[in-house]
């Protein structure tokens, strides 16, 4: 197949390169490049000085938004050849090829637009018959800045325009007919910038940033997941001493007994470690304690038991594997057992069982965001081997793509909640039905949405668990530096 990709002579950037290079490497495809001929415009203009700003008030690199070099063909037997697929990239694409649209709009500036309008596009590679071959949100962990938001936007959309290519299916994404807001001005948004830099800068002399804190109460009745709601009341914080914060619980009953595992994060080091705490009839007994450090930073301490034995599966996605540990004397000693996947940057794996077969769900970064491209693995056991779904990753979506806790199988149905990052990463927390898994395909829907207010004060709402007689949950909260718990 011979793939022709159009790209405006002023919008050539990094992400363009990645793509071809990503469209290069799929079997039996032949990509050629032309530059088309576009005219600066105001907007464009307005836009980089926008970005300038934004990369020097906080030492931003250009990464995927950095000028690239690409040409068209030169010689005259490539310039010739009639392409099978033609796909333009630029504001003004041609009658008969495949279009990039953000929002129903192509173009740069369109994916701009977007984002000046305070949300992520949904983003859609249609054919020369105007049909959708690929549909995602894709996402930023950093979605206050520009920079850093289209960045991310640009490589979710190389990864939507490769799946589209190879025909790989994608799940619709939450929420896909949001109604789009009108962008704000640049110079409102750049005397913003330089505020919201100013109050930053501040609120990090101030503050320790971020600081999360972990929810929980005794579970005596319904669990969240069958409430449908947040309860009004019985939620307690899980004290720190203000250096450390703790965040990803997963609660574990063994022997009669419940133990909390949690991320527990260093301010003073830059690093997280898992922690445990034993929990008796008061709540915790003191402060957790690290039972597991790496060369790299832990998180997420998904705890099962297997076969007669305890295990962990704890984010490394810093060394680039998913690694499996057994406790040797739990809680408190873990030995490495295997790594699971290896030479894949996985965030939150999660794992369970329908069918009689093991199923692995992370979000995987491709270049831009960790949070939206959520990738599937199989296997005939927890050990492995583990083998990729054909068609990872099989949803791109800010939304409802990053796992945030146990899968529970509810009478029958599988109960999956996620990380919806639209607002900021761990923003809010979504309840999604997993409606289709098995080797052709994977489906879910939402059913229900959490945020932090009322029912969970302070801001982000990012995980949910239940395990022994209690469930949790966490956010975040402002902690002065010069605070410290007399505990």
């Amino acid at each position: 197949m011979h793939l022709e990709v159009r790209i405006g002579s002023r919008s050539q950037r990094r992400w363009h390169e990645e793509l071809i290079t990503r469209l290069r490497a799929l079997p039996d495809t032949e990509v050629s490049v032309r530059i088309v001929t576009e005219e600066p415009t105001k907007e464009r203009k307005q836009l980089e000085r926008l970005l300038t700003l934004e990369r020097r008030l906080h030492g931003l690199a250009k990464g995927l938004l950095a000028p690239a070099s690409l040409s068209s063909p030169t010689s005259r037997s490539e310039a010739e050849s009639t392409p099978d697929i033609v796909l333009d990239l630029t504001s003004t694409p041609a009658q008969g090829t495949w279009r990039l649209l953000y929002d129903g709009r192509s173009g740069h500036d369109a994916a701009a637009d977007a984002l000046r309008g305070g949300r992520f596009p949904l983003v859609s590679v249609v054919d020369d018959s105007g049909a959708v071959r690929a549909a995602g949100r894709p996402g930023s962990e950093l979605p206050g800045l520009l920079s850093t938001a289209l960045a991310d936007l640009h490589a979710g959309s190389v990864t939507l325009i490769v799946g589209a290519v190879s025909g790989s299916p994608f799940v619709t994404p939450a929420d896909a007919d949001e109604k789009p807001a009108s962008p704000r001005p640049f110079a409102q948004i750049a005397a913003r910038r330089v505020v919201g830099a100013a109050i930053r800068l501040a609120y990090r002399m101030l503050y320790r940033a971020p600081h999360w804190r972990v929810g929980w109460r005794r579970l005596d009745g319904p669990d969240v997941l069958d409430l449908g709601e947040l309860p009004k009341s019985g939620w307690e914080d899980l004290d720190d001493d203000g250096y450390r914060f703790f965040a990803d619980p997963f609660p574990f009953a063994h022997q009669g007994r419940t133990y909390l595992f949690v991320e527990d994060f260093d301010h003073r080091t830059g690093k997280g470690v898992i922690s445990v705490s034993e929990w008796d009839e008061n709540g915790p007994k003191g402060l957790p304690t690290p039972v597991l450090t790496h060369e790299v930073h832990l998180s997420y301490p998904f705890v099962l038991e297997h076969d007669g034995e305890i295990w962990m599966i704890p984010e490394t996605s810093g060394a680039r594997r998913v690694e499996l540990h057994r406790a040797t004397r739990f809680p408190w000693d873990w030995e490495r057992h295997s790594i699971l996947l290896d030479d894949v940057e996985a965030s939150d794996v999660t794992v369970f069982t329908n069918d009689g077969r093991w199923w692995m769900m992370a979000t995987v970064g491709f270049g831009g965001s960790l949070s939206d491209s959520l990738c599937i693995w199989s296997a005939p056991d927890l050990t492995g081997p583990w083998t990729p779904h054909a068609h990872n990753p099989v949803l791109v979506d800010i939304a409802s793509a990053r796992p945030a806790g146990h899968v529970v199988n509810k009478n029958g149905t599988l109960l999956r909640p996620v990380q919806d990052g639209r607002t900021g990463y761990g923003a809010a927390l979504g309840i999604a039905e997993i409606t289709k898994l098995d080797d052709d395909g994977f489906d879910q829907r939402i059913v229900r949405h959490h945020t932090s207010g009322e029912r969970w004060p302070g801001t982000r709402l990012h995980t949910l668990n239940v395990g022994g007689d209690i469930e949790t949950i966490d956010g975040s909260r402002l902690v002065p530096r010069f605070w410290r718990s007399r505990g």
